[in-house]
């Protein structure tokens, strides 16, 4: 990117001294949980330079509570504050593209509307950046609130059963092998370098906005984790995306329930993820052979489980067939893969 130093090794950019930071936040109703929010953001350690407020048509207050409570602070400096306004709503992964195509800074934080940040938050990411130049996004655990602002839960990554391998894959630059199996990117908790949107945009339909960051800078980079909460993650049970651990019951409900459109639209993915990094390379950034490889027998095997047969005895062959080739560990998550397949009504 012009005025941006490269670094010659992996052709990202290293941070500048100067670095400015933008704070990509997304609001639609959120008018209840917004001064805490953007409080905490004003009383970071390393305070963000700007916030672009993408408000997605809401009907509440939302917009002057932000400027109200940013108006308010009494730390300096104080965010230069920029409004997007949408007349019609557009969706989240679609208000969030807009808010960071509209972003200046060199790093962007993700922000959703009803969180609370822990004072570090920005200054640990910067801190990550600053030590990996290869490093294109950094996502982080999160504590657990209910509407109260009560801790509840064990964590964000223990409701989503991350387990040790994983984020020692993600510290070893393994990431992308992390993301052919799931994503683990939560954006409430993501900060990444304005470069990456060069490969991620725009953002298919399809992909929730934080899962296509995390594949896309994976594909092309490298993503890593901070294992230490940095955010307070609000459930109050109108979350847009939520996070809580499945019981043993729900598990096997799961299991048990109709295929649907699950598999096909798992498979749909596949392809734009396979296509954007068939693009990117038409294009003359650099994608490792492997990569598109993995990308290819990733897409066959959601085809392959889309196209089950109906009856479950018929599927016992073929699923043992992929489960011997690894695939079912690879692209997935193993056993758990392997018993809703067997069991998923037609």
């Amino acid at each position: 990117m012009v005025g941006r130093p490269v670094d010659s090794r992996s052709g990202t950019c290293a941070l500048p001294a100067s670095v400015v930071v933008s704070v990509a936040l997304c609001t639609h109703n959120g008018a209840n949980y917004l001064g805490r929010q953007v409080a905490s953001i004003c009383e970071q350690t390393r305070i963000p330079d700007e916030i672009v407020l993408s408000d997605d048509a809401s009907s509440d207050a939302s917009v002057r509570v932000v400027q109200s409570e940013i108006a308010q602070t009494a730390r300096s400096p104080i965010p230069r504050l920029r409004i997007l306004r949408n007349t019609k709503a557009l969706g989240i992964t679609a208000n969030f593209e807009q808010a960071v195509r509209a972003c200046n800074g060199d790093v962007i934080v993700l922000c959703d509307q009803d969180d609370v940040w822990l004072p570090n938050r920005v200054e640990r990411a910067l801190a990550a950046f600053s030590q990996r130049p290869d490093l294109l996004l950094v996502h982080s655990d999160a504590v657990l609130i209910d509407a109260f602002d009560r801790p509840i839960g064990r964590g964000l990554f223990h409701a989503l059963e991350v387990h040790a391998y994983e984020l020692s894959w993600l510290h070893q630059g393994r990431g992308f092998n992390v993301f052919l199996r799931r994503n683990l990117v939560t954006g409430a908790t993501a900060a990444f370098r304005r470069q990456l949107l060069d490969s991620a945009l725009p953002f298919p339909a399809g992909w929730l906005h934080d899962e296509w960051l995390g594949a896309v800078a994976a594909t092309v980079g490298q993503v890593d984790v901070l294992e230490e909460p940095l955010i307070a993650y609000r459930q109050h049970g109108g979350n847009a995306v939520g996070a809580r651990r499945l019981t043993l019951f729900e598990l096997v409900q799961r299991a048990f329930a109709a295929r649907g459109q699950t598999h096909i639209d798992r498979a749909r993915k596949a392809e734009i993820w396979l296509n954007r990094l068939n693009l990117l390379k038409a294009s003359g950034i650099e994608v490792e052979p492997i990569k598109q490889q993995a990308l290819v027998q990733r897409l066959a095997h959601q085809k392959f489980r889309a196209e089950l047969p109906t009856k479950r005895l018929r599927r016992i062959w073929p699923i043992w067939r992929e489960v011997r080739s690894g695939n079912y560990a690879r692209f997935g998550r193993g056993a758990r893969g392997v018993f809703r397949d067997l069991f998923e009504s037609a």
